[in-house]
């Protein structure tokens, strides 16, 4: 039986820099990882500590970007086990809900047919919106699990939830979706 494989979806975010835990939790479960950065996620975590930690090239432009030809993004959708997106900003959440692809992460949410986890990270007036409570029931309802977001002081200052879930338990939530 062949190695589970994790897409890592890391988006902007200051929780960001917790993915670098989530990688590392991961490969050292014999997880194979593949990050997929968004532009906005180089901001608080460089490419290079997450290709370290999950020991292969992070993902961050469009197959017509580079010298390959092969479609990246379709190759990493048909791998996956699973795609887990931490974390996951209210900016990409509405892009997965309505089914927009201008960047490689929503292009492979997309393509994929693995189970999806999503460990949201935003500011709690974000995270009641309206808007944002809509996108997740959307997401819900065509399969996505979602684990937090968690109550406490946010990096803006607030004190409530939006707090990504802790590593750990991000990582524990992707074990059993792999084992179901």
């Amino acid at each position: 039986m062949s190695e589970p494989v994790v897409v890592l979806g890391v988006t902007g975010s200051i929780a960001a820099y917790k993915a670098a835990d989530i990688a590392s939790r991961l490969s050292k479960e014999g997880i194979v990882v593949h990050v997929v950065m968004t532009s906005a996620a180089e901001r608080f975590i460089t490419p290079l500590t997450l290709q370290t930690l999950s020991r292969h090239e992070v993902i961050r432009t469009t197959s017509a970007d580079r010298p390959d030809w092969r479609p990246i993004h379709i190759e990493l959708a048909d791998k996956a086990s699973l795609l887990l997106i931490a974390p996951a900003s209210a900016n990409v959440l509405a892009e997965l809900a309505h089914g927009l692809a201008g960047h490689p992460l929503a292009e492979i949410a997309l393509a994929t047919r693995a189970p999806m986890l999503l460990a949201p990270a935003m500011n709690g007036n974000m995270w009641h919106h309206a808007a944002t409570q809509n996108n997740v029931l959307t997401l819900k309802t065509r399969g996505a699990q979602f684990i937090g977001p968690a109550e406490g002081l946010l990096a803006c200052g607030y004190e409530g939830v939006g707090r990504m879930a802790e590593p750990a338990e991000i990582v524990e939530a992707a074990l059993s979706l792999l084992r179901a």
